[in-house]
C-alpha cells in the first residue's frame, strides 16, 4: 500500500523494536537512510538493528561510528532505500516478504512491503526521510544531519546531477543553520580522499576500458582476479561508477563488479537521454533514470554481450 509522509511518520513512532534493511553493495544514501531510522527509533527508546548483505565501506565510519550493533527479536521490519528484495541479498529469503515499512525514492519501486512511502522526484531516501522527520516534529540533531546530508550529497553527485533539485538544497540549507557540522571535511571524506587501493583499481579498469557501439557504451571490469592481483578489497572500490562516463563521447557508462564465478553486479549511468532504469529493467534490476542496476548470472563475455544488446535497444528507444 501506497502511504504518505504522515502514515509513514505516524508507522515509525507507534512501532516496536525495530531491523532496518539496506540494499547490498551499500552507498551513501542507503547507509546514511538507515542510520537516520536507526537514530529516530533509539531516541523515542526503541532497539534497532542495521541489516546489510555486505560490510559497510570505510568512509562512512564518520556516520556509523556511534552504531550498537544488538540482538533482539524484532517487532517491525523497516527498509530504506531499497526498490526490490533482490537488492537484500542474503536477507531476502529471511526477512524480503515482512517488510512493515519501506522508505524509497526509485520509481522501480516494486511494492513488496506492507506500507510504502516512494517518493521518485527526491534525489535521495534521505530526503524522503527529511520530510518524515518534520511530521515528527523532530529537528535533526548533528549524527542525523550528517547522516541527511551524506545521502543526499553523494546521490547527487555532490549537487552535479541532474537530481540536485531546488528541494534538496532547501533541504541541505535547513540543515546547516541548525546543525554544527564541517560539511566540507565530509565532502573531501566522500569525494576526494581515496585508499591507495581505489587509487590502482581506477588506473587498472581506466586503461583497460572497453568501448562498445561507436563508443556511445563504455564498460569496465572489476573481476575477483583483478581484486586479488591488486591486493585490494571489494569495500575500497565505492565510487568507480562514474569512471565510464569520463570519455567524452559515452552515453552509457557500465561498472560490472564480480560477485562470485557465476554472478556479476551492473551499474549503470546515462550521460544524457538514455533511460537506464528501463535497460536495468530488461536486465532484472532498475533504479533511476540516470542510474540504475542489476545482477547478471553467467560467464564474464555472456553477460557483456547481454549489457550490450540491453544498452543498444535502449539507445533506439
Amino acid at each position: 500500500m501506497n502511504i504518505d509522509y504522515k502514515k509513514a511518520a505516524e508507522l515509525l513512532k507507534n512501532c516496536g523494536n525495530a531491523y532496518i534493511l539496506i540494499h547490498q553493495s551499500p552507498d551513501g544514501d542507503c547507509i546514511g537512510s538507515g542510520m537516520t531510522v536507526y537514530h529516530i527509533l533509539k531516541s523515542m527508546g526503541k532497539k534497532a538493528r542495521i541489516l546489510c548483505s555486505d560490510d559497510i565501506p570505510k568512509r562512512y565510519s564518520f556516520i556509523t561510528e556511534d552504531y550498537i550493533d544488538e540482538e533482539f527479536e524484532p517487532d517491525s521490519i523497516i527498509s530504506v532505500d531499497v526498490a526490490d528484495t533482490n537488492l537484500l541479498g542474503k536477507y531476502k529469503e529471511q526477512y524480503g516478504d515482512k517488510v512493515d515499512l519501506c522508505i524509497d525514492h526509485h520509481i522501480s519501486n516494486t511494492l513488496y512491503a506492507k506500507n510504502t512511502l516512494v517518493c521518485p522526484d527526491a534525489s535521495a531516501a534521505c530526503e524522503v526521510l527529511f520530510e518524515v522527520l518534520k511530521e515528527m516534529d523532530i529537528i535533526p540533531d548533528n549524527r542525523m544531519a550528517a547522516c541527511i546530508y551524506t545521502g543526499i550529497a553523494t546521490d547527487t553527485g555532490c549537487f552535479k546531477y541532474e537530481n540536485a533539485s531546488s528541494r534538496c538544497h532547501e533541504i541541505v540549507a535547513s540543515i546547516k543553520k541548525y546543525s554544527d557540522i564541517n560539511y566540507a571535511q565530509i565532502n573531501r571524506r566522500l569525494f576526494d580522499i581515496k585508499s591507495r587501493g581505489q587509487l590502482k583499481m581506477e588506473s587498472a579498469v581506466s586503461d583497460k576500458m572497453e568501448y562498445y557501439l561507436d563508443g556511445k557504451c563504455t564498460m569496465i571490469t572489476v573481476t575477483l582476479d583483478l581484486l586479488e592481483s591488486l591486493n585490494v578489497d571489494l569495500g575500497e572500490i565505492d565510487g568507480l561508477a562514474g569512471i565510464p562516463l569520463q570519455y567524452e563521447d559515452a552515453e552509457v557508462g557500465v561498472t560490472i563488479k564480480q560477485r562470485d564465478e557465476n554472478s556479476y553486479k551492473i551499474s549503470m549511468r546515462s550521460a544524457n537521454d538514455v533511460n537506464v532504469s528501463d535497460i536495468c529493467a530488461s536486465l532484472g534490476g532498475g533504479g533511476h533514470v540516470k542510474a540504475a542496476g542489476c545482477l547478471i548470472h553467467g560467464t564474464l563475455e555472456e553477460v557483456k554481450a547481454k549489457i550490450v544488446n540491453a544498452v543498444e535497444k535502449g539507445m533506439k528507444k
